[in-house]
C-alpha cells in the first residue's frame, strides 16, 4: 500500500460532481497505478469475434507492458493468453493482427497450439514435459460478439453485463461480420479524458456538426431519449428494449436511439454506408443501438454496419484510440461498400474529439487548474469518474 499512498491520498480528495485532482490525470505514479493496479482490476474491452473470423486468426491486446494473444482456435472457440512464450518468456506474435496456424515462438521456435498446448521444444531434457509448459491463459468472456479480457488473477463478476448486452446486439451476428477498416489513432491526453469526453455531448453542438447531423443530441447525456413514435417499429423487428444505464452499480449502458434528420446510419450523409444490410434488417432502418462499457469502450450498431471505440493507456499523456468498422461478410469492397466513406464520419469525429482531449490535457497539466464542477448534462461523465474512483479504491484495497 505504501508505494501508492499518494493515489490513495488523492482517490480521498474526490468530491461528486467534480473532475479529479490534477495528479490523478497526468503524473507517472498515477499511470503506473492504472496499469499496474486499477485497469488490471476490471474487465477490458479488447476486440470482436470479427476480428479472430477463422481459426488461426489472431489479435494482440496491449496494456503498458503487458501482452494478450486473443486467438482462435480449431474448435472455432476464442481464447486468450500472455503473450510470453514458457521457455524463456520471449514475445511471440510480434504483429498486431493476422492468421498462423500454430503460435511459434520467434525466438527459439518453440510451438504451441491454437489452444495453447506446447506442441514442439527443441533439445529439453527427458522428463520435459510440454504438457506442463502450455501458454498462460488470461480470463476472457465473450459478451454477444464482444472479447474482453481481465488481466487480474480475481476477475469481477460479468454476469449482468453478458445477460444484458447479448440480449440486444445478439441480432447483429457478429460472426457473419468482418472488420474492414481499423484505425489506431493516439490522441495527446491522459485515458481518463478521453473516456471522460466520450461520455458527454456538452461540446457536441460546436464541436461535432457533422456527428450531430445525423445522431443528434439526444440521448447522449443532453435529455432523456424520446422514442415513442418508434417503438411499435422496433417491436416488430424484435429490437425494443428499455433503456439500461449502468444499473445497480454495473458498469454498461445500452440504449437504441433514433437517429437525425432521415439518417439511417452513422454516415457523413446519412445514407447507406453498406449497401449489404445486418442483423434483421431487410430495408434501411433509422435508429442506431448504442453500448457503453465501463472503463474503456463504446459501440455503435447500425442496420449496414458496427463501428467499435476501445482505448488503452500508453503514457500519462497519450492513449491509444482502436476504431473498427464491420460489414457483413458478403459485402463487396468497390461494390457495396467504399472503406474511406464507411470511415469518413467517425474519422472527423475522432480528429475533433483528439483536439478536445489535448487541450483538456494540456489545461490540466497547469498549476492553475483546480477541479471544476460537471454540468448537468454531464451526468455520464459523473458516473465514469465514479466508476474509476470506486474500483481504484477497492484494487488499492486489496493490495494494501
Amino acid at each position: 500500500m505504501s508505494r501508492f499512498a499518494p493515489i490513495a491520498d488523492l482517490l480521498a480528495q474526490d468530491r461528486k460532481g467534480h473532475t479529479l485532482p490534477r495528479e490523478l490525470y497526468v503524473s507517472e505514479d498515477a499511470f503506473e497505478f492504472d496499469t499496474q493496479v486499477m485497469l488490471k482490476s476490471v474487465w477490458l474491452y479488447a476486440c470482436t469475434v470479427a476480428h479472430v473470423k477463422n481459426p488461426g486468426d489472431f489479435f494482440v491486446f496491449e496494456l503498458a507492458q503487458n501482452s494478450v494473444i486473443i486467438v482462435r482456435g480449431r474448435d472455432m472457440q476464442v481464447r486468450a493468453f500472455w503473450n510470453s512464450c514458457r521457455h524463456r518468456g520471449a514475445k511471440i506474435c510480434l504483429e498486431q493482427r493476422g492468421r498462423a496456424p500454430r503460435l511459434m515462438c520467434p525466438y527459439h521456435q518453440w510451438t504451441y497450439g491454437l489452444d495453447g498446448q506446447l506442441l514442439a521444444a527443441r533439445s529439453m531434457a527427458e522428463d520435459f514435459d510440454k504438457a506442463d509448459h502450455g501458454l498462460s491463459p488470461v480470463a476472457l468472456e465473450n459478451v454477444g460478439g464482444l472479447i474482453f479480457v481481465c488481466l487480474g488473477d480475481n476477475p469481477p463478476p460479468i454476469d449482468r453485463v453478458k445477460a444484458d448486452i447479448s440480449e440486444q446486439i445478439s441480432v447483429y451476428d457478429l460472426e457473419k461480420l468482418k472488420v474492414v477498416v481499423q484505425d489506431n489513432y493516439i490522441e495527446d491526453a491522459n485515458w481518463k479524458l478521453v473516456m471522460e469526453n466520450n461520455r458527454e455531448c456538452y461540446h457536441c453542438d460546436v464541436g461535432h456538426p457533422e456527428l450531430i447531423s445525423v445522431l443528434g443530441t439526444t440521448g447522449f447525456g443532453k435529455d432523456a431519449p424520446d422514442n415513442a413514435a418508434k417503438h411499435e417499429e422496433w417491436k416488430a423487428l424484435g429490437i425494443d428494449h428499455d433503456l439500461i444505464e449502468f444499473p445497480d452499480g454495473w458498469w454498461h449502458r445500452v440504449a437504441r436511439l433514433a437517429l437525425a434528420n432521415g439518417a439511417v446510419t452513422q454516415s457523413i450523409d446519412g445514407k447507406l454506408a453498406c449497401q449489404k444490410l445486418i442483423g434483421p434488417f431487410t430495408a434501411p432502418e433509422t435508429s442506431s443501438l448504442s453500448v457503453w462499457t465501463q472503463p474503456n469502450s463504446w459501440h455503435h450498431f447500425c442496420c449496414d454496419h458496427v463501428v467499435t471505440f476501445s482505448l488503452t493507456p500508453i503514457s500519462p499523456d497519450k492513449t491509444l484510440l482502436r476504431t473498427s468498422w464491420l460489414v457483413h461478410e458478403d459485402a463487396v469492397e468497390g461494390v457495396d461498400y467504399d472503406p474511406d466513406r464507411l470511415a469518413a464520419l467517425w474519422r472527423k469525429t475522432n480528429e475533433q474529439d483528439g483536439h478536445f482531449s489535448a487541450i483538456n490535457h494540456r489545461g490540466i497539466s497547469s498549476d492553475g487548474y483546480i477541479p471544476g464542477p460537471y454540468a448537468v448534462e454531464e451526468k455520464l461523465v459523473d458516473d465514469f469518474k465514479s466508476f474509476y474512483v470506486s474500483r481504484a479504491t477497492a484494487a488499492l484495497e486489496k493490495i494494501s
